[in-house]
């Protein structure tokens, strides 16, 4: 028989498994309780120390007699008294009055006296924690009590301390009152010692030196973000430390070079998106590493923007408000140059960041600087708008901006500048909703619900059915159907808050200086406005125009308003604006003709919506007069504007064929011409003829030669006298612009002559008799091979 079997079962891999995760918890456990006995034990110890400390403090050597007794110690000392004093010896009585004038041992503890060996772990730590006790204490008027660094013995720690007697206290306060009054000396504190004894090159030297290090470092920062913007979003902020740049001669510098610094970073480094708060819930979820690296990437990057962005407000607040801090390196005349380069930031993000975080509390910094004294802060900040505007696709900018903008104008009560208002010309609105919108009221594509399906299709055609829908929806995304939607939306709410300023100003400020803005943006948006503000608004233009407080550019434009609003959605309207086209037809003759001729342009879109658009509501008496009007100014204008003058007038002969009447010399009816009436109805010009075109063929121009040679042949669309494609297919206020003469030069530019030189004369040898030809013949003759010489003189016998 084999060895006799074990009772012991072995262990299995489950029991063992069990067991070891017993053991690893009760290791785990232990070492939470000895952690937590550990930091009991430090708090006990803090505690006795800041005690100790306390202590200390307090008590300052004075002699005993200083000292209150206790009812307890005077008992115990009238008891002593009443003993006899031959018990003690004199030598113990000398030695206990030494040991009562020592410091130490009145100041000292006894309650922390323990033992050696406990006292020897806490050492270290009792000596660090009074490192950090303030070597002064507070001043009195006689005396001041500094407290030096203790002695260790046996029995713990004993405090040391000396009185000194403090003089001169009243020269010191004068001192620091006299440098509180001087601001030169409180931009000087920061100033090295040595730098009173430089001369000044040696200074600029020093401050060129500075400046380059700090470039340096602020060079290794940027580098070290912008490389790996992830694990070093920290070394930021280093960066925004160095806008307290402390150091007086290069304080405005540094801090200059920081905040530009600091806007190219976040340019680079800040995401397509905006970054939201996390929810408590998703904070609480676990996720993987790389999700929380990002996610503190982003938080740190939030907050770092915003810490900066605060940064710039509080500079250009100090600028404003011109407040001088005393611990502040930086001058009143450095104020302004610093808020220069902070708006300048803020624009910037402004313009580079529209999606992202804080873009609204930039707006709101920088609307109010549009209105400011200063022109090249007011003009940076309106260029800067002006460009958010233009690349602003969806609206959102556009809408926050201009809400800004319409309760800065209230709050201020109209006494803005014109430039604000100018800003909203550049808004990209081109579509609003309108209530007689056809989109709006077209039935939308209505997909089929599940009772449809199941009751008109069979099990096939409702699975073919589902995948067509889905497929359909997936291309309505890929359209991005509804961001133009949303888009539509912020556009018209958009209008509508610029038509409130717009309306406002007309209503309550009609004398300001925002009337010609106002004016300008009537006429810009007067295809938007709805019918319903389409009678008040007109009688408002109306009564503007005949007032005669306007200018001829703001009279313009409201005739320019008037007739876009009846162009477009007022054709709806039975109004005949008589006035209008007879302040349009007084005023031509009135247009800038010199280099500021810019009014041409409103002119030009006023004759194509009063002429071409509304040709079936004018008469032909009417076009006539214009057609002649227009042609006489077109002899004193510029040649662009010329230019565009005739390309109107061929607009409008095309529109009313009958004009072709003015290129004949016959009269139709009675009457004369009268070119100063003001009324174009009844000033006749049937009984006149175009003769300016004749003049215009002889113009320096070549365009407006080719457009009067064109006129004068009836303006033909094909055939011999038709224009170009380049010239016929072009609006008169293209032409207008292709050909301006801002720049001084000719345009087109005007070609050299050819050179026409001749070897011989021959006009003069008509002039000669026979006889003399032949003797001039003979001498040609002669001479001919040879050279002629007229310099020799010959004497005649």
């Amino acid at each position: 028989m084999g060895p006799p079997r074990s009772k012991k079962r072995r262990p299995t891999f489950r029991r063992l498994l069990k067991t070891s995760g017993m053991k690893l918890e009760n290791k785990l456990r232990n070492r939470q309780l000895k952690q937590q006995n550990v930091a009991k034990k430090q708090r006990k110890e803090q505690k006795k120390l800041r005690q100790a400390v306390k202590d200390a403090a307090i008590r300052t050597p004075r002699p005993l007699e200083t000292y209150r007794k206790r009812p307890e110690e005077e008992d115990e000392d009238e008891f002593l008294d009443s003993l006899p004093t031959d018990m003690m010896e004199d030598d113990d009585l000398q030695q206990m009055t030494a040991m009562a004038q020592q410091a130490s041992f009145i100041t000292r503890d006894l309650s922390s006296c323990g033992p050696v060996h406990g006292g020897k772990r806490r050492s270290s730590e009792v000596v660090r924690g009074y490192e950090k006790v303030p070597r002064k204490m507070a001043r009195t008027e006689e005396k001041e009590v500094i407290h030096l660094l203790p002695i260790k013995d046996k029995t713990g720690v004993i405090p040391q301390s000396v009185e000194r007697v403090v003089k001169k206290q009243q020269e010191n306060d004068k001192e620091e009152d006299a440098a509180a009054d001087d601001p030169r000396e409180v931009e000087n504190e920061m100033e090295p010692p040595g730098a009173v004894q430089l001369t000044a090159e040696q200074m600029e030297q020093l401050r060129v030196e500075k400046i380059d290090q700090k470039k340096l470092l602020i060079a290794s920062l940027g580098s070290a973000v912008i490389a790996d913007p992830i694990r070093n979003i920290k070394r930021m902020k280093e960066l925004r430390g160095m806008l307290m740049e402390s150091d007086p001669c290069v304080a405005v510098t540094v801090r200059k070079l920081v905040m530009v610094s600091l806007m190219e970073i976040l340019k680079d480094i800040a995401p397509t998106y905006r970054i939201r708060p996390l929810t408590s819930a998703e904070k609480a979820t676990k996720v993987k590493k790389e999700t929380q690296q990002l996610r503190e990437f982003e938080e740190g990057l939030v907050s770092q923007y915003k810490f900066y962005l605060e940064d710039l407000e509080q500079t250009i607040k100090d600028w404003k408000q011109k407040k001088k801090k005393r611990s502040q390196a930086v001058g009143f005349h450095s104020y302004h140059s610093l808020a220069e380069v902070a708006i300048r930031c803020l624009c910037e993000l402004l313009l580079a960041l529209p999606h992202f975080n804080f873009h609204n509390n930039i707006i709101v910094v920088l609307v109010p600087l549009m209105n400011d004294t200063s022109k090249k802060v007011s003009d940076m900040c309106c260029d800067a708008f002006r460009k958010l505007f233009q690349q602003d696709k969806l609206g959102g900018a556009s809408l926050a901006t201009v809400r800004v903008i319409s309760g800065l104008v209230k709050n201020l009560n109209y006494n803005v500048r014109p430039e604000v208002l100018r800003t909203l010309l550049s808004l990209r609105i081109k579509e609003v909703e309108m209530k007689k919108d056809i989109e709006a009221t077209a039935p939308k594509k209505k997909f089929m619900n599940n009772k449809e399906k199941k009751k008109n299709l069979s099990r096939m055609q409702r699975k073919w059915k589902k995948a067509e829908e889905k497929l359909e929806k997936e291309l309505l995304e890929a359209e991005a159907s509804e961001s133009k939607e949303k888009k539509i939306k912020l556009h018209t709410e958009t209008l509508n808050i610029v038509f409130l300023i717009y309306f406002r100003i007309l209503k309550k400020a009609q004398k300001s200086v925002l009337l010609p803005a106002v004016l300008e943006g009537l006429a810009n948006f007067a295809h938007l406005i709805n019918l319903e503000f389409f009678d008040d608004l007109l009688n408002v233009l109306q009564n503007l125009i005949q007032s005669g407080d306007l200018t001829n550019r703001e009279s313009l434009h409201c005739i320019q308003t008037v007739f876009t609003i009846l162009s477009g959605q007022g054709d709806v309207l039975n109004i005949d604006p008589l006035n209008f086209y007879s302040q349009l037809y007084r005023m031509l003759l009135q247009v800038h003709a010199g280099l500021p001729n810019d009014d041409i342009i409103i002119v030009l879109r006023c004759l194509d919506a009063m002429l071409i658009r509304r040709k079936k509501q004018v008469t032909l008496q009417r076009a006539m007069a214009f057609v002649k009007r227009l042609s006489t100014l077109s002899l004193h204008v510029l040649p662009n504007a010329s230019v565009g003058l005739l390309a109107a007038t061929r607009a409008t002969i095309h529109a009313f064929p009958k004009c072709d009447f003015l290129l004949d010399n016959e009269v139709q009816g009675s009457g004369f011409y009268l070119p100063e009436l003001d009324k174009p109805e009844h000033c006749n010009a049937q009984n006149t003829a175009l003769w300016e075109l004749h003049t215009l063929q002889r113009h320096y121009h070549p365009v407006v030669q080719q457009l009067a040679a064109h006129l004068c042949q009836g303006a033909p669309s094909e055939g011999v006298g038709a224009l170009s494609v380049e010239l016929s297919r072009r609006f008169p206020v293209e032409l207008f612009g292709d050909y301006s003469v801002r720049d001084m030069t000719f345009n087109p530019p005007v070609a050299t002559p050819p050179t026409r030189k001749k070897d011989r004369f021959s006009a003069g040898a008509v002039l000669l008799d026979t006889k003399l030809q032949r003797q001039v013949d003979s001498v040609l003759d002669a001479a001919e091979g040879t050279q002629l010489d007229f310099t020799h003189t010959t004497t005649q016998h």
